[in-house]
């Protein structure tokens, strides 16, 4: 039981830090396309 309580809190850090990386990667997007010089 121990066990499968913490493979899913390892699953839900890794979720959480996955979606912290995609809304970085979008606002860097977001703000590369803001600044371009074109």
């Amino acid at each position: 039981m121990k066990k499968l309580l913490l493979l899913t809190a390892a699953a839900v850090g890794a979720f959480a830090v996955w979606r912290k990386v995609e809304a970085d990667k979008a606002e860097q997007n977001l703000w590369a396309e803001a600044t371009d010089s074109v």
